[in-house]
């Protein structure tokens, strides 16, 4: 039986980690009480600080007894993170805690494989949970009442967390063995046509994972790629790039295309609208960008039409990542337009600031016999794009 580790710092949240092991065991798993206290303390937990400590790089000296709390919550989060690494019975993680206790643990969760049951019990679960959740299967659930003592509504909270990571623990999800090459696609609501068909023309011999190109859609794609799980892209909608660069909502990070000039596995790119970059409701887009061209996606999101000078820049951000791919590579660039709503009679039709994407792409491109750039004269969403996307797929793996 594999075994569930709750983690927490038994200095100030003894009594709530107990009691969560209590509940785990009570529910029929084993149960391992990790404490990450950060301050000197005598520790009875079955894997107390001094031993998560010893798996920091520099030794335990370089966690315990550090001046600064952020920087000792810094380097308990990267020692645990290598504990959990190191340890092989893991059946589920679960965390309790505030501010630094969620950073400590959630750090180490992003390192664990997808899949590992992650549950984390927060004070900080109801607001903007990205930069502790990441490209990963964290769960996070609210306290509600702070991680500050047993009561009517933290006992509930946390017997209910416990209970659910002993189920998880001892309820493994049963295999089904695809005898398909897994494939990763990209799509957002304006490229769903493009990739819809994608799909129906390869799942005979693909398993296909379809990512919303969200930001963090992106970061979960290339964790995929990274970790051996997805062998193949189709990275059909690159909009996160014009986030990045242009202070969007949805934006990639700076590693964007790293994973797959990392590993070198076939990719398959275009330029899916990116003539747009994101922000929330319309009173939410920047001053500067009031007299643009604006499109009201819904009340919670905002459109702002790339101009013909932001897309020579993503173009050229863009084609200096693939001129680092040294695996196989087609890129495709749709003559016709790159979004449902650049398209003739829609509101970000605009074939000059296109023109300049593809410009900017054309320019920059580095010959080599791995990588082909490709113009199909058509729309992102037509018919014969998909064709010669997969066509393109087909001739690479």
């Amino acid at each position: 039986m594999r075994t569930v580790y709750v983690i927490g710092t038994c200095d100030t949240k003894g009594a709530e980690l107990r009691y969560a092991v209590e509940r785990v065991k009570a529910a029929g798993a084993k149960a391992l009480l990790v404490d990450i206290s950060t301050t000197p303390s005598a520790s009875d937990a079955g894997i107390t600080p001094e031993m998560v400590a010893r798996h920091h790089p520099k030794g335990a000296d370089a966690v315990l007894g550090l001046a600064g709390r952020g920087r000792a919550i810094s380097a308990m989060g990267e020692a645990l993170t290598a504990f959990l690494l190191s340890r092989d019975d893991i059946g589920a993680v679960l965390g309790l805690g505030g501010g630094g206790n969620t950073a400590m643990v959630t750090q180490a969760m992003r390192a664990l494989a997808i899949g590992v049951p992650k549950l984390m019990v927060s004070t900080m679960a109801s607001g903007n949970v990205g930069a502790y959740v990441g490209p990963t299967d964290i769960t996070m659930m609210h306290s509600v009442a702070d991680v500050a003592g047993l009561n009517a509504i933290t006992r509930k909270v946390i017997g209910n967390a416990a209970h659910a990571a002993a189920g998880m623990a001892l309820n493994e999800v049963p295999a089904v063995v695809e005898n398909k090459r897994p494939v990763g696609l990209t799509m957002f609501g304006v490229t769903t046509p493009c990739i819809t068909q994608i799909r129906a023309l390869i799942e005979d011999i693909c398993e296909c994972f379809v990512f919303h190109a969200t930001g963090t859609g992106g970061q979960c794609l290339e964790k995929l790629v990274d970790s051996g799980f997805i062998g193949a892209v189709l990275d059909i909608t690159t909009t996160e790039v014009a986030d990045h660069l242009f202070g969007g909502v949805l934006p990639c990070t700076e590693d964007r295309f790293g994973a797959v000039i990392r590993t070198r596995v076939p990719y398959v790119g275009s330029v899916g609208a990116v003539d747009m970059v994101n922000f929330g409701g319309r009173e939410t887009v920047p001053s500067q960008h009031a007299a643009r061209n604006l499109y009201v996606h819904n009340p919670q999101v905002t459109l702002v039409r790339t101009t013909p000078d932001e897309n020579r820049a993503i173009g050229a951000w863009i084609v200096a990542r693939l001129n680092c791919m040294e695996g196989p590579v087609r890129f495709l660039l749709p003559l016709g337009g790159v979004s449902a709503i650049d398209a003739p009679g829609k509101p970000f039709y605009d074939p000059v600031a296109d023109q300049a994407l593809f410009a900017a792409i054309r320019a920059g491109w580095r010959a080599a016999d791995n990588r082909m750039l490709i113009d199909v004269d058509t729309h992102i969403n037509d018919p014969a794009f998909a064709e010669a996307a997969v066509k393109a797929f087909r001739d690479i793996i």
